[in-house]
């Protein structure tokens, strides 16, 4: 039996399949993962390139790191039984879009913190132009959840170890060792980002300021070999060891013990559990557990976390520890200062809180919560699939709307029944269609039909196309309601904030300011600027940039705001006040008016408002809401039980039932409905013998 067999045979009684990737591996993990992928996420940017080197060039790298994962590809292919779960897989990576596609392909994707989820999401809407949300990103309608689980470990190993009796035996021994001085601990792999250079510095210059400890302390690093076929890495230990024996040169007295080497686990939790400080100083950290670690260990003795603010652990325990820049010496200077003069009260209240989060938020809860969380995902993607929405069954349409006695319309106004309009169209400029005008009077003056125009246009632009006609008119999605006749009411909800109203009408200015040919509406609840007359690839790239920006800046995170992503266009309005928020209150009042007792038994919605409707008025009716006195109405009344003919317009993925093409598929159809309706009443009139 040869070694791979043996592996192979090993690996099985734990679960696993390795995959061998033989002469790929250097070039596909030091050269891609390490050399380019890994640089570029912890915003170190690229090395040089080295064409007369093929160890330092990125083609041989890339196609390595291709064929490793196809190799990975194939393995899982082979061995791929219905009902299991994998992890991502990337087939193929030749640029950054292309590499966060891939990603994308993924149901749920989780980070350490929350920032490096937003950065993400951000990276995403500013690259490829998709629309971020709180639940992540969506790309034509499809959702990659994004989400945040904070990595732990397993506390109690650590625990158990501190309390055998060849660690108290190692920590007696270092006591001694060490008797009469502070310890200062750190243990870090010898890389670019975790700052020991940083934190020797540091530490030189507390010394160079604090004479008085020179005989008092100690910093005992372990700094563990780590990735020695990339140069940079040689670079980053050199460096480390020039350091130690300057410092120890100029200043006399021994004050470091640098381990180049790792340890063994018993003697690692001894050093946590003795040392009085543990200095971290990563310049760029996805999460750094031995903070973590560290905190376990010290259930006795109740040292200090000094901790950098670029860790991720900063933002898990940041609470009780002391946040530092590491790259201001003097800050961390003062932070060791300040640890080694912390009272035994404030040591002991900083501990308890760290101890508490390291206890509860351990290794298994992250794993646990992240399966869940992807089994939620997972039966949330398999329903949005079979919700696909088919191409409106136009015939069927027709049918249904000739034998209807009560029937409800609802159209959206811009881009579904305005004129086809040219680059140089402004938003005021909008009006209706000219070849719906007839067509759209004889289905408001039919007394069997309701038309409800729902946009988010301000109540002038909606008076100056639809005055003459007898319809229902909802603006600023569903701030304000007009019936058939009489003046605008306002439908807003109570305790609406809209203080970011004016910062973002400032964000908007800019932004058109800068893109010819765009331009934006405002309205009290909702902004929206369009670049569909732009240069289309300037006007995307815009697009990116303010979206860019209103995710990282406070305006979204100060105020209950959504942010959309329109095909041309970029919206931000009032959190739940959208078209679909509002129907159920506009539908409410309309049945009061008209005091209507027969259901509702036809209807055509050009959007998906109903939708998002339907879970709302399922589990309750529409009731009374501020300036509109409605009655309480029944589902049954609005019909919207029944089955009804959502579309969207023009876009494949949708929550609507049914797609329609374009525009002028909808005018088409208007156009059919109303000539269904004259046939209808001739046919009866023929029949009855009086034509």
């Amino acid at each position: 039996m040869n070694i791979y067999q043996s592996l192979i045979n090993l690996y099985a009684k734990l679960k696993c399949i390795p995959v061998f990737l033989n002469e790929v591996f250097d070039q596909y993990y030091n050269g891609y993962c390490n050399g380019i992928l890994w640089p570029i996420l912890h915003h170190m940017g690229l090395p040089q390139e080295d064409h007369n080197d093929t160890n330092k060039t990125y083609q041989p790298q890339y196609d390595a790191y291709k064929k490793a994962n196809r190799m990975f590809l194939d393995v899982i292919i082979e061995n791929y039984e219905e009902g299991e779960i994998y992890s991502l897989v990337y087939k193929t990576l030749p640029s950054r879009s292309e590499l966060l596609r891939s990603i994308l392909m993924a149901d749920l994707l989780g980070f350490h913190t929350y920032d490096f989820a937003r950065q993400f999401v951000s990276t995403c809407t500013r690259i490829l132009g998709v629309e971020g949300t709180h639940e992540g990103v969506v790309d034509q309608g499809r959702v990659t959840r994004v989400a945040v689980f904070p990595i732990g470990i397993d506390p109690d190993r650590f625990i158990r170890t501190c309390k055998l009796p060849e660690v108290i035996q190692q920590m007696n021994e270092l006591k001694e060792r060490f008797a009469g001085k502070k310890v200062i601990f750190g243990v870090d792999r010898l890389d670019m980002i975790k700052g020991i250079p940083q934190k020797f510095l540091g530490f030189e210059k507390f010394l160079e300021e604090n004479p008085n400890w020179h005989d008092k302390i100690v910093l005992v690093q372990i700094a563990v070999p780590t990735r020695n076929g990339v140069p940079e890495y040689r670079k980053v230990k050199n460096q480390v060891h020039g350091l130690v024996g300057r410092i120890n040169g100029r200043l006399v007295f021994s004050h470091f013990v640098c381990h180049d080497c790792s340890v063994n686990f018993n003697y690692l939790c001894a050093l946590y559990a003795i040392a009085d400080v543990m200095l971290v100083t990563s310049s760029r950290d996805g999460m750094n557990l031995v903070s973590y670690e560290f905190v376990a260990c010290q259930e006795a003795k109740k040292g200090v976390l000094v901790l950098s603010e670029f860790a991720g652990a900063g933002q898990s325990l940041g609470a009780g520890a002391i946040l530092m820049n590491p790259w201001n010496v003097t800050e961390v200077a003062s932070a060791i200062k300040e640890a080694l003069n912390m009272p035994s009260e404030e040591r002991e209240t900083r501990h308890r809180v760290n101890f508490q989060y390291v206890k509860t938020h351990s290794a298994k809860k992250w794993g646990d919560d992240f399966m869940s969380k992807l089994n939620d995902t997972f039966v949330e993607s398999e329903m949005q699939i079979r919700k696909i929405p088919h191409e409106l069954p136009q015939q069927d349409v027709i049918q249904r709307y000739s034998q209807s006695n009560n029937r409800l319309i609802i159209l959206g106004f811009f881009g579904t029944l305005t004129e086809p309009m040219n680059s140089g169209s402004k938003e005021m400029d909008l009006k209706l269609n000219p070849e719906l005008k007839g067509t759209l009077k004889e289905l408001c003056n039919d007394p069997k039909t309701i038309v409800v125009v729902l946009s988010r246009s301000g109540r002038n632009i909606l008076d100056k196309n639809f005055g003459e006609y007898k319809i229902w008119l909802v603006a600023e999605n569903g701030m304000f309601l007009r019936h058939t006749t009489g003046d605008w009411v306002t439908n807003m909800p109570e305790h609406m904030n809209l203080d970011w109203v004016d910062d973002a009408k400032n964000v908007f200015k800019y932004f058109t300011d800068l893109t010819p040919r765009s331009f934006f509406e405002a309205s009290e609840n909702s902004l929206v600027w369009n670049y569909e007359f732009a240069d289309a690839e300037f006007g995307k790239a815009q697009a990116r940039d303010m979206l860019q920006y209103l995710w990282a800046g406070p305006i979204i995170s100060n105020a209950s705001v959504d942010v959309v992503r329109g095909n041309h266009s970029v919206e931000i309005h009032a959190m739940g006040e959208t078209k679909g928020a509002a129907i159920g209150r506009i539908l409410g009042e309309i049945v009061h008016r008209k005091s209507m007792n027969t259901p509702i038994d036809f209807v055509f919605c050009s959007g998906y408002f109903l939708e998002k409707l339907s879970h709302e008025t399922r589990s309750k009716s529409c009731s009374s809401n501020h300036s509109l006195k409605r009655k309480k109405v029944s589902l049954k009344v609005l019909g919207l039980e029944k089955e009804n003919f959502s579309a969207a317009i023009g876009q494949s993925h949708t929550k609507a039932r049914y797609v329609i093409d374009s525009s002028h598929d909808v005018v088409d159809l208007l156009h059919k409905l109303a000539d269904a309706d004259t046939t209808t009443m001739t046919d009866s009139f023929s029949n009855s013998g009086l034509y």
